[in-house]
C-alpha cells in the first residue's frame, strides 16, 4: 500500500504514519461495504483526515470509485478529490468550474454546494454502472449546518439502501469533531458510529521524527499534547511556543467569560474534573438535582473541550486504538479532555479568577 504524503505545516511534508491498525479496518469495510454511514467522532486535529485520504488510496487499490469531500480544507485544491474514473463527469460539468471559484475561500453557501457537488457525483457514479463506490466525508457537518447533520446522514444511508441501480459494495465514512452531531445523529439507527483518538506514542514519534530543525523534546510535545498531530502542526507553526498557544486559545475560546458564567458548583465540578475528567461521571451520578451537571458537560462537549461517556475499549467501538486511561493525560474511562492543552487552559481560566 502507498503511503501518501501530506502537508503537515507551509514548507514541510511528512509521511503518513502509523494507524496501522485502522488501515486494516478500513481494508475490512472494502471487503465487504459498509452496512450504515460509520462516522468517525473524535478529537479536534486528532488525525481524522489524514486517515481519510490515506483510505483514498487503500480503497482506490481495492477498484473503488471513491469521492473525497472535506469541505472546510484551508487549501481549495483539497476539498474534493475524485479517483480518475470520474474525470469524464468533472470535465465536462460546468458545476464543477463554478465551485472551484466559489471555493477559493472558505464561507458563505460555497462549502454546502461543494457538499452537495460531491453527493451528485456519487449519484452519477451509480447511473453509470460503477460497481464499487465510496464516499468519504470529512467535516461536512460544519459546512452545511448542524442543524442539517441528520438530514444528510439520511440521505448517506439511502445511497447504501436504495442505489438506483444495482451496486455491489458500498462504504461511506464520514468525519466529526462535533459532539453536538454525535448526540444528534445517535438518536436515529442511521448510522453506527465509532471513535477515533490521538495518536499513540510510538506513531507520534515516527510523526515528530520527520519535522525538521530544533524543536522541544518529544517528551514535552507529548505532554501537552496527548498525541494529537493537528495541535503539533499548531504548535510548530506557533515557534514551538507553548504557553503563547495557551493564552491565545483562552481568548480564543472565550474561555475565563465561559468560566465565569458558571454557577460556584459547577466550577468546583470543573476544578476537579481537571484533574481527574471521570468526576464529571461521578458528581453527575452523585447529584438529586442533575440539571447544573448535564449543563457543565453539554456545555463542556459543545465547546470542544472534552469527550464524554467514551466506548468501551473493545475493538468494535473504535477507529484504530483505544486510549488507555491516562490521568496525567486527562483520558478517564469514560469522560477524557480531547487533549492536556485544553485542560491546562481551563486550569488557567479558572485560576483568573
Amino acid at each position: 500500500m502507498m503511503r501518501i504524503r501530506l502537508r503537515f505545516v507551509p514548507g514541510v511534508d511528512v509521511e503518513f504514519v502509523d494507524r496501522d491498525v485502522a488501515i486494516r479496518q478500513v481494508g475490512d469495510f472494502a471487503e465487504r461495504g459498509t452496512r450504515f454511514p460509520l462516522v468517525v467522532y473524535g478529537p479536534e486535529g486528532c488525525g481524522k483526515t489524514a486517515l481519510f485520504r490515506q483510505a483514498f488510496e487503500v480503497l482506490r487499490e481495492r477498484g473503488y470509485s471513491v469521492v473525497y469531500i472535506s469541505p472546510l480544507e484551508r487549501e481549495a485544491r483539497d476539498r474534493l478529490i475524485a479517483t480518475d474514473d470520474f474525470k469524464p463527469k468533472l470535465a465536462v460539468d460546468k458545476l464543477a468550474r463554478l465551485l472551484t471559484r466559489l471555493t477559493g475561500a472558505v464561507g458563505g453557501e460555497a462549502p454546502a454546494a461543494l457538499v452537495e457537488y460531491a453527493l451528485n457525483l456519487i449519484t452519477w457514479a451509480i447511473r453509470r454502472g460503477k460497481r464499487r463506490i465510496a464516499v468519504l466525508a470529512d467535516d461536512i457537518f460544519k459546512a452545511v449546518g448542524l442543524d442539517k447533520a441528520e438530514i444528510y446522514v439520511k440521505i448517506l444511508l439511502n445511497f447504501i439502501e436504495y442505489p438506483s441501480r444495482p451496486v455491489e459494495k458500498i462504504v461511506v465514512l464520514v468525519g466529526s469533531s462535533e459532539g453536538e452531531t454525535r448526540e444528534k445523529i445517535g438518536r436515529h439507527r442511521w448510522s453506527h458510529i465509532v471513535a477515533m483518538w490521538n495518536m499513540p506514542r510510538e506513531g507520534f514519534k515516527r510523526l515528530y521524527d520527520q519535522l525538521p530543525g530544533e524543536k522541544p523534546p518529544l517528551e514535552d510535545m507529548w505532554r501537552v499534547t496527548g498525541g494529537n498531530p493537528g495541535y503539533l502542526a499548531k504548535l510548530c507553526e506557533a515557534r514551538w511556543n507553548v504557553e503563547v498557544f495557551i493564552s491565545n486559545f483562552i481568548r480564543e475560546r472565550k474561555l475565563r467569560s465561559f468560566v465565569d458564567r458558571l454557577t460556584p458548583l459547577q466550577r468546583e465540578v470543573l476544578a476537579e474534573a481537571v484533574e481527574d475528567p471521570d468526576v464529571l461521571r461521578r458528581r453527575l451520578r452523585e447529584a438529586e438535582d442533575k440539571r447544573p451537571m448535564v449543563d457543565l458537560i453539554n456545555r463542556l462537549v459543545e465547546e470542544n473541550l472534552i469527550v464524554d461517556y467514551l466506548p468501551s475499549r473493545e475493538p468494535h467501538g473504535w477507529i484504530d486504538e483505544p486510549p488507555p486511561v491516562d490521568r496525567e493525560l486527562g483520558i478517564g474511562e469514560f469522560f477524557a479532555w480531547q487533549m492536556p492543552l485544553h485542560r491546562e487552559a481551563v486550569r488557567r481560566a479558572l485560576e483568573a479568577l
